[in-house]
């Protein structure tokens, strides 16, 4: 495929000037569907250079528990994937510039139609999406769709990924990959630096557009091991937990705010590392 990346997310890219992009995941509508534009401006305030935003699904294969009580509490609010793009629409009227990927699961696309949704992302202002349980085989005629309405593909790599995957992944990934850095599910196990910065050299044969590496990465020290080889630092259920946390003791609104601080704690830590690979 011959298609350019996003303009949003080649731009945060290429303006990092060495430092590694950080990424945070929250669930669209957790804690609350009214306060979530707000988390995300917050966010996006407090350094995150692009943001993940869950589509809540009843089945998140990939998910570990904080992630998915997240997407549970979502759903009992009542939040769609309609609901999720309108998120995104009312971000879009402050924020025109931070990059925001849709991650999720092929249900609610399908229910809305592949077509209809990747113009539907389009015009709500999403830039890159990242379906979960679609396979590169599965993809080509998606990434067809959503490269027409501007929204970069973004797949998943995990240490069992074969290097036919990769290549096969370097024909139809823009924006960045995501490289899985644990075997199971969000939230689980302890990192393997040296493991990891194997295993994206190892991508980097293969694919040219920029590495993220998440699942496993709960504080600065983490985030900062991984930046020393990671193009990007994706943070997820440890977030989730200081949402959930800051919502339990000081009520929902709050969680904007406790969000928000803890990132920046994040944001600082990344600033300070200098990457040693090109």
């Amino acid at each position: 495929m011959s298609q350019a990346s996003n303009i949003r997310l080649s731009a945060v890219f290429q303006a990092l000037s060495g430092r590694t992009a950080l990424i945070p995941y929250i669930t669209a509508g957790d804690p609350l569907v009214s306060s979530t534009p707000d988390l995300m401006h917050a966010l996006a305030k407090a350094g995150a250079d692009v943001i993940e935003l869950g589509v809540p699904f009843s089945d998140p294969m990939a998910d570990g528990p904080v992630i998915q009580q997240a997407g549970e509490r979502a759903i009992a609010a009542g939040v769609g994937l309609k609901d999720v793009l309108d998120i995104v629409a009312e971000f879009r009227t402050q924020d025109t510039d931070t990059p925001v990927v849709l991650m999720g699961y092929a249900n609610p696309i399908e229910s809305m139609g592949q077509a209809a949704f990747a113009q539907a992302a389009g015009r709500a202002g999403v830039d890159g999406v990242l379906v979960v349980d679609y396979t590169p085989e599965e993809s080509v005629d998606f990434t067809r769709l959503l490269a027409d309405s501007g929204l970069d593909p973004i797949f998943l790599l995990a240490p069992t990924s074969t290097e036919a995957r990769m290549a096969q992944l370097a024909g139809l990934a823009r924006g960045y990959v995501y490289y899985v850095s644990l075997k199971g599910v969000t939230g689980a196990g302890n990192l393997d630096t040296e493991d990891v910065r194997r295993h994206v050299e190892r991508i980097r044969h293969h694919i040219s557009i920029p590495v993220g590496v998440g699942f496993g990465i709960r504080d600065a020290q983490s985030a900062q091991q991984l930046a020393q080889c990671a193009d990007a630092v994706v943070i997820g259920s440890a977030l989730i937990k200081v949402i959930e946390q800051a919502s339990i003791d000081h009520g929902k609104e709050q969680a904007v705010i406790a969000a928000a601080r803890w990132l920046g704690d994040i944001h600082q830590a990344l600033s300070e590392v200098k990457k040693d690979h090109s």
